[in-house]
């Protein structure tokens, strides 16, 4: 029988970030965010779906330090988030496209953080390979990305950003512009790979039938002024496989996503 996983984090864990009355409004008078409070603790998996321009990535930039807040308070790891940036490996970002180096191989790509960081070749190497391993892309570790397809170049992408052993990693959209058979296969390596690193995992799709395969909960969001309208829990036990997606309470969770992103 397959081992059985916590659909949730035990509530005693450690709340990596947490967000209060947070508001973002750009130079252009567009209010992107308002009142925004949310609380991730570790080791979740929680996914962000709501419309398009509805603030979702501007939540990521702001958890990832790469953006600021016009009110209210955010904490990453118990810091600043421009602060939790600079922890070797505490935070990594994965971007709905691959934005790879084409000039440098497989592994020269995903070692680059650690080589910015003056890691010895040795070390870097080993990392690298390891977390090439886990994305089954060891053996075109001298390719060069031009060579791959796009799922391979987005593993590449994966493996870039697990290198670090981030305590959190950021996903926003990564699978977008992938086939459904590529999709459906990297959401389930996606999973194996949360579950072996115990990270914690933020996510946005547009897809409410991926946010309920991959997450533990799911925050919806509303249109423009972007806002939390609820949070979902996903009361469902890992691992997770292809026969989960045709189980009752399956489509009965997407449903009710689905009805909560429309009469929000």
């Amino acid at each position: 029988m397959s081992p059985q996983y916590s659909t949730r984090p035990d509530t005693s864990s450690t709340t990596l970030v947490t967000m209060r009355n947070v508001h973002k409004v750009y130079q252009t008078g567009t209010i992107a965010l308002q009142n925004v409070n949310l609380d991730i603790r570790e080791g979740e998996f929680i996914s962000f779906v709501g419309p398009s321009g509805c603030g979702k990535s501007t939540i990521f930039r702001i958890i990832a330090g790469l953006g600021d807040v016009s009110e209210g308070e955010v904490q990453v790891l118990g810091t600043r988030p421009d602060l939790a940036r600079q922890q070797r490996g505490a935070v990594s970002y994965v971007f709905q496209d691959a934005t790879l180096l084409p000039w440098r191989s497989v592994l020269d790509n995903v070692a680059l953080p650690l080589q910015l960081r003056g890691v010895s070749e040795r070390e870097y190497t080993r990392e690298a390979m390891r977390v090439l391993e886990m994305v089954g892309l060891q053996e075109y570790k001298q390719a060069l990305p031009r060579q791959l397809s796009g799922g391979m170049r987005m593993r590449v992408s994966i493996a870039r950003a697990l290198v670090a052993k981030p305590k959190l990693l950021l996903m926003d959209e990564p699978f977008g512009a992938l086939d459904e058979f590529t999709r459906q296969t990297l959401q389930h390596e996606l999973l194996s790979i949360w579950q072996q690193e115990k990270m914690t995992v933020l996510f946005i799709t547009h897809n409410v039938f991926e946010s309920v395969y991959l997450s533990t909960r799911i925050a919806v969001m509303t249109a423009r002024p972007g806002r939390i309208q609820a949070m979902i829990d996903v009361p469902f036990p890992y691992p997770r496989d292809q026969n989960f997606r045709t189980q009752r309470g399956f489509s009965e969770l997407v449903e009710r996503v689905s009805h909560t992103l429309h009469h929000e």
